[in-house]
């Protein structure tokens, strides 16, 4: 014990001191850390050596690669990266096959020449293992830097999302490589294919791990508020996560990096774990990087020869001429071209355990001897210089020096009671506006459809005001059980929509009705098809079941080609307090004519809440707020109200502790289908399971489904 606490110490105190030394010239910490470790280990003073102290400390090694790896799955926000996307997978793709090529080909021709009695066969062998070694990037090492230098844009973000997806292809790559070299060799039971379907299968179970990682971080998350539970949970699950692919000889960067993208890509973009443990990181990517350190010998740059040499210019070359390729291609920026392949130079934990796995495998272990030292050489001098190239090119590309503003929630819990059981039915309060007129002329129906009895008095009030916006006529649907029909007497039939009629009438409308005997989605379908349906609405009471609710609701919405709002009321229906969250402009446009009904009403008071990134800046902030005043000057002018623009670490939180002082919620419902609707979740959803008041979802139909009902639906979205 007295040997690991004074290692610690040393390796504490003395890669601080060395940080800080290089800082003085620029330099990021990160090589300051290497570079004491490099001092400290065997081929400095000797002090530590990976016998002694290193390998006991293994175990922080291991806790730092999870914890950098969901680091970097932050970063890969798929509603970041939509401008992007193209450009990350041309430059990922290209830039592989680029270093594996001129890797490959350098090698060979080298190998060739310091060795001719080497048969061509072997250092083909070799060139190809190196080629595919020398795809794998550090992560770490590029996080760091990142953070350190606070670096945000569009470089960094095609930056993370390359190295996130450069080690999924290495990976991929070596598999392929492996198996082709069993094949060389001879007497191989393993085929090309088998091969490649061993580095897919790894892969893709590395990435369902961390899905489920995610999921599980993601549900714990939720029921937590302290900062000391949050990191205790999470950095659990994270490292059980490690250890389980460990065991499955699986990917754990690939699963934690997964798992950060899970979480970071849910509705709710709940952002808080992450700031945790960005306060617990320091001394644990110390001791990571200084370890890292301990372990380089300079011996390796003389064992590796001129292959070692060949090796590492071929690699920076590959990384570099396939990067400005790639991003040519896909029609890149300036920056991006000319800098994203000097900020894949660093290399480190992947590779090494490449050359770990070739010198294990017993029909290629004889050229692990030559491959072990070039590769930890091309590693040593990566380490060192790469994070200066990786701080020079986010300098050059202008993303450095952003200040993060970080914001935590205070208080209770509003996290609490995913539904409000009540048995109380909804009554709408009393109409305060003014007298409603029918048009003489309707133009479509507003078609409503209550689940059960208690919500169906607010659904035919909020029906009516549609109604009238769209100068249109409500219409009800009673969907009832095959069985029943033929069994109702007229009597029956019409108790069924007196509670809609006296509301509708009470405000001056003709009720239209109708009865369908079928199942509840299959019912309301066929009632919006067979009329000219301008807006459906739906709505359920909070004592409803909300699984049955919710599974109705996706079915309908997912169908139907006119936009859809869907109520869940919550004790007396008001519209005197709205509260409208939203992520961007767009989705106050396409709610537009939701919001105009609803600011027509009884003088309603709107509160305008808009949900920026938590890392937003100031003057982000700012900038975003002049252009909402602006839109609600050009479209509301008249509407009374406040406004709100928000650096969120939760947007569910920030919503519902808001909503404790409103009425009303409405929200735009993500239009997602299949696998991105169970992967993302909704923000909507996640609102109306926890929030204690009314809430308005409201469903945009695609653009595809908007054609489909062009000549229905047009009416609204000209509205």
């Amino acid at each position: 014990m007295l040997n690991i606490t004074f290692g610690i110490a040393v390796l504490l105190s003395t890669g601080l001191f060395f940080a800080k030394s290089v800082q003085l010239f620029r330099l990021p910490s990160v090589t300051g850390y290497i570079l004491a470790g490099l001092v400290l280990g065997p081929s400095g003073l000797g002090i530590l050596t990976p016998e002694s102290v290193g390998h006991q400390l293994d175990h922080f090694t291991q806790i730092a690669l999870m914890m950098l790896a969901f680091g970097i799955g932050e970063h890969i926000e798929l509603r970041r990266l939509q401008k992007i996307a193209k450009d990350v997978v041309y430059i990922s793709f290209v830039q592989a096959f680029a270093t594996c090529l001129f890797v490959l080909v350098a090698t060979w021709v080298v190998a060739q020449q310091v060795s001719p009695a080497t048969s061509p066969r072997d250092n083909f062998i070799l060139a190809m293992l190196l080629g595919t070694i020398a795809v794998a990037t550090a992560p770490a090492a590029l996080l760091l830097v990142v953070r350190e230098l606070k670096a945000r844009g569009p470089f960094t973000s095609t930056l993370m999302a390359v190295i996130a997806i450069d080690d999924g292809i290495c990976i991929m790559f070596f598999g392929i490589t492996v198996s082709i070299g069993h094949q060389l060799i001879g007497n191989s039971a393993v085929t090309p294919v088998v091969g490649i379907m061993g580095a897919v299968s790894e892969i893709f179970f590395s990435l369902i791990i961390g899905v489920a990682t995610g999921f599980l971080l993601d549900l714990v998350m939720d029921k937590l508020q302290r900062k000391g539970e949050m990191l205790t949970a999470g950095l659990g699950l994270l490292l059980l996560c490690g250890e389980i692919t460990r065991e499955l000889h699986l990917s754990p960067l690939l699963a934690g990096m997964m798992a950060g993208f899970v979480i970071i890509n849910r509705a709710k973009r709940d952002v808080r774990l992450f700031r945790v443990m960005n306060n617990f990181e320091p001394p644990v990517y110390v001791l990571f990087f200084t370890l890292a350190g301990v372990h380089l010998n300079l011996e390796a740059l003389w064992l590796a020869g001129w292959v070692g040499l060949a090796y590492f210019l071929a690699r920076i070359a590959g990384k570099y001429c396939g990067s400005f390729l790639g991003g040519t291609l896909s029609g890149a920026s300036g920056a991006v071209r000319n800098y994203m392949g000097l900020a894949l130079l660093p290399q480190a934990g992947a590779a090494i355990g490449l050359v770990f796995i070739v010198t294990s495998d017993p029909q290629l272990s004889g050229w692990g001897e030559i491959i072990t030292p070039v590769v930890f050489a091309g590693v040593m001098v990566s380490e060192l210089i790469g994070p200066s190239l990786v701080r020079f090119s986010l300098e050059q590309a202008g993303e450095t020096g952003f200040t993060q503003t970080h914001h935590q929630s205070h208080g209770k819990s509003l996290l609490k009671n995913f539904f409000i059981r009540s048995q109380d039915c909804c009554i709408p309060a009393p109409w305060k506006g003014a007298p409603l007129h029918p048009v003489e002329t309707p133009q479509g129906v507003i078609l409503f459809g209550a689940a059960n009895f208690t919500a169906v008095r607010g659904l035919a009030r909020v029906s009516t005001l549609f109604a009238d916006h769209y100068q249109a006529v409500p219409k009800s649907v009673r969907v009832l059980a095959p069985k029943l029909k033929n069994r109702l007497s007229e009597k029956e039939i019409a108790e069924l929509f007196s509670p809609e009629q006296g509301e509708i009438e009470n405000l001056g409308y003709p009720l239209q009705k109708e009865l369908i005997f079928s199942r509840p989605e299959q019912g309301l379908l066929e009632a919006v098809n067979k009329n000219q349906t301008r807006l459906l609405v739906l709505g359920y009471h909070d004592s409803s079941k909300p699984l049955a609710m919710k599974k109705v609701f996706t079915t309908i919405t997912d169908k139907v080609s006119c936009p859809v709002v869907a109520i869940r009321f919550a004790g007396t229906l008001s519209f005197d307090r709205i509260l409208v969250p939203f992520l961007d402009l767009d989705d106050l446009d396409e709610m537009l004519p939701v919001l105009q009904t609803m600011a027509t009403t009884d003088k309603s008071n709107f509160t305008f809440m808009h949900l920026m990134y938590a890392d937003s800046t100031r003057q982000e902030l700012l900038d975003a707020e002049k252009k909402l005043q602006q839109w609600r000057q050009k479209i509301l002018f008249d509407l009374t109200g406040e406004q709100i623009v928000i650096a969120a670490d939760s947007r569910l939180e920030k919503i519902l502790k808001k909503s404790t002082h409103y009425d009303l919620i409405i929200i735009k419902a993500a239009r997602k289908t299949g696998v991105r609707r169970f992967f993302s979740g909704s923000l909507a959803n996640s609102v109306i399971q926890n929030c204690r008041c009314s809430v308005f979802s409201v469903y945009i139909p695609s653009p595809e489904k908007r054609e489909e009902g062009r000549e229905k639906s047009v009416g609204f979205f000209n509205n």
